[in-house]
Order: structure tokens, then C-alpha cells, then sequence
């Protein structure tokens, strides 16, 4: 499949990690190689540096497992991290305000570079949590 034409048909990846701040890494290298494989590279960088807050953010604050989610559907790339904790996300703050902070900026990062973001309680196989996710539209 040539890299520079992307797939049309939807498509769906998942990949479950333990609460280990290696496989924020992982994450961030799969997520690559799948956008490669589907044509996709152009939202590479962007895309990485979403799921990496995202990520990171449910490994850093919970205590149990993660899942990041990414799904191709009508020229919109959806990144999402699930975790085990149901309490919301904090609010993110003015990525401006927050250019010396030490910690704080991984949600005002994804609200400056992603069309739209927003989070939903859930359940995943009986355990409560939550969905944390963004959308790329592919120009």
C-alpha cells in the first residue's frame, strides 16, 4: 500500500499496557508505526504527542492498567487512553499560564492541537473507569 494515499475503510487498534511509565514509549512507537502502515504519517507527530499526554497521564495518576484506543472513521483519527480510575481528568488550564509550570500542561497541550477533545465515564470487562480522547481531522 503506498504511504502516501490513506485507507478510506474505518479501522480500529487497541493496545493494553500495565501501569509502567516505559509503555508510555511503546505507546508512542506503535501509534507511529500504525499511522505509517495506513498512510497516515502527515499526522504522525501531532498524533504522538496526543497520545503520549493522554498516556502518560492515565499511567501517572492511577494505579491500574491502561488501553490506548486508535480509530480511523471518516477522515478523523481518534486517540484515547482508558484507565482504571472513574474520577474525571482535572481541567486543563491556559497552555499560556502554564509555560513554567513543572507538571500541568498534558491536557492544555491536547486542547491547543487536537480539533476537539472531552472524556466518558465507563466500564471495561466489569471494572469502572474512564475514556480520555481526541480527534485529528486529516486535512
Amino acid at each position: 500500500m503506498p504511504e502516501n494515499e490513506p485507507v478510506s475503510e474505518p479501522w480500529e487498534y487497541s493496545l493494553s499496557i500495565p501501569n509502567d511509565p516505559r509503555a508510555v514509549t511503546i505507546c508512542r512507537r506503535t501509534l507511529r508505526l500504525i499511522l505509517t502502515m495506513h498512510g497516515l504519517i502527515r499526522l504522525a507527530d501531532t498524533a504522538e504527542l496526543l497520545a503520549t499526554e493522554l498516556i502518560a497521564n492515565a499511567v501517572l495518576h492511577t494505579k491500574g492498567p491502561a488501553t490506548l484506543r486508535v480509530r480511523w472513521s471518516a477522515g478523523v483519527l481518534r486517540i484515547g487512553a482508558w484507565d482504571a480510575d472513574p474520577r474525571p481528568p482535572e481541567p486543563p488550564g491556559e497552555l499560556a499560564n502554564l509555560t513554567d509550570a513543572e507538571g500541568g500542561r498534558g491536557l492544555a497541550m491536547v486542547q491547543a492541537c487536537a480539533d476537539v477533545w472531552g472524556w466518558q465515564p465507563l466500564s471495561r470487562f466489569g471494572n469502572r473507569g474512564k475514556y480520555v480522547w481526541c480527534d485529528l481531522v486529516a486535512a
